[in-house]
């Protein structure tokens, strides 16, 4: 009796089919969920009585470069996740401004400034087509309000020309960040809020005469901040305080006519940007996708050759030496996919450069003298602060200021 395939090659095949289907269903099945569920400004419904406003600084983010990792995937330009950094804080700014829930809110270099309550935040992807951003706010007395990732995706119609939505594309997550913030908020007693005024006024005397205000302020195993007492509201050494904070306040108030100014001037080409990046991003989801499909496709072709191969019938054989030869392209095919996604990383970083912008030196003028602060917004601070001790100690004769 004559076989047209040996028991060997049905078993062979028996064996490769299913795995040849399974690898195939896997590689045809994707799984891609998107939500771009849009989430509003929740604003005060009523004026907040004075005593209840509290300050709030903004950061600028940490543009992530030390924790990001070097996969190609990642996108991450230093250049422009600088530039990001201060977009991000002036961004989520004007959204908690727009909240009518606070007092001031200024975009602040670093957090040497005692201030009410403190948003810090890290850059964990941006790429046009998902922003992420891991977020901490905390007040004056080292309360710990929250810690909480937020992340959106870019709606496909962010980026229409013919059809341009108004805001940020993902103006979603800063408004789910001043919600949190403002919930927090809302549930604070007005005793607590007072404390944390006069702890945040407290906390930066002491920052230049440590011996006149340490006995007003003690902090706890916890990190937190207590106020053991009250200086007089006539104390001398209170009242110069308070002149060198409307100073610092001032300068820090300028900054935000430069922190306004930058985004202005990038927002242009920063939205082209993302744009152009949202639009490689989907196509390299797109190529990976198909290249991951070819080379398993391959793959399984390959596996059903070999099995046919080794039915020993010239038919079977000659089949499976087909099927090999076309899992062999298929890959090849998946490696060409690869190659022509790493082509749209580069175009990518081609259009991150350039971002970051000079700024200008700055001149202030004083009652007895003229200073210019020169370099990054963030050194002109620093330098600011400096000042701002030597005008304390000129006046207080204190020598053991510290900043």
């Amino acid at each position: 009796m004559h076989f047209s395939i040996s028991r060997f090659g049905h078993f062979a095949l028996r064996r490769a089919l299913p795995l040849v289907a399974l690898l195939t269903l896997g590689a045809c099945t994707t799984t891609d969920v998107r939500t771009t569920a849009y989430t509003p400004l929740t604003v005060e419904d009523a004026a907040i009585p004075e005593g209840r406003l509290l300050d709030v600084g903004i950061v600028q983010f940490n543009p992530g470069l030390d924790t990001a990792k070097a996969e190609e995937d990642k996108l991450v330009f230093p250049e422009l996740r600088n530039a990001e950094s201060r977009y991000i804080a002036v961004t989520l700014a004007d959204s908690l401004q727009s909240s009518q829930g606070w007092g001031a809110v200024r975009v602040i270099p670093s957090e040497r400034t005692n201030i009410d309550v403190t948003v810090t935040g890290r850059i964990v992807q941006s790429d046009g087509e998902t922003l992420t951003v891991d977020v901490t706010v905390t007040d004056s007395r080292g309360q710990r309000w929250f810690t909480k990732q937020y992340t959106e995706q870019a709606s496909h119609y962010a980026y229409d020309r013919k059809h341009p939505t108004k805001g940020d594309a993902f103006q979603g997550v800063y408004n789910r960040i001043a919600n949190d913030m403002m919930v927090y908020r809302q549930k604070l007693s007005d005793d607590y809020i007072a404390e944390l005024r006069t702890i945040s006024e407290l906390r930066f005397a002491r920052s230049f005469s440590p011996h006149a205000f340490d006995r007003y302020l003690s902090q706890s195993d916890d990190g937190l901040y207590h106020l053991n007492a009250l200086p007089a509201e006539d104390d001398p050494m209170l009242a110069r305080v308070r002149r060198i904070r409307e100073r610092d306040y001032l300068f820090v108030d300028t900054l935000q006519g430069y922190y306004g100014t930058f985004v202005k001037t990038m927002e242009e080409p920063y939205q082209e940007w993302r744009a152009m990046s949202y639009e490689e991003v989907q196509q390299m989801h797109e190529l990976k996708r198909k290249a991951r499909n070819h080379t398993i496709m391959g793959a399984a072709a390959i596996i059903g050759g070999i099995a046919a191969a080794g039915a020993g019938a010239g038919s079977a054989r000659a089949a499976g030496q087909v099927g090999i030869a076309g899992g062999g392209y298929l890959i090849k095919s998946g490696f060409d996919r690869r190659a022509e996604a790493k082509m749209h990383i580069e175009a990518l970083q081609e259009l991150g450069d350039s971002m970051e912008a000079e700024v200008e030196p700055r001149i202030v003028e004083l009652e007895d003298r003229t200073v210019t602060l020169t370099g990054s917004v963030e050194n002109q601070y620093r330098q600011w602060r400096e000042i701002l001790k030597e005008i304390y100690q000129a006046e207080t004769g204190d020598l053991g200021t510290q900043i």
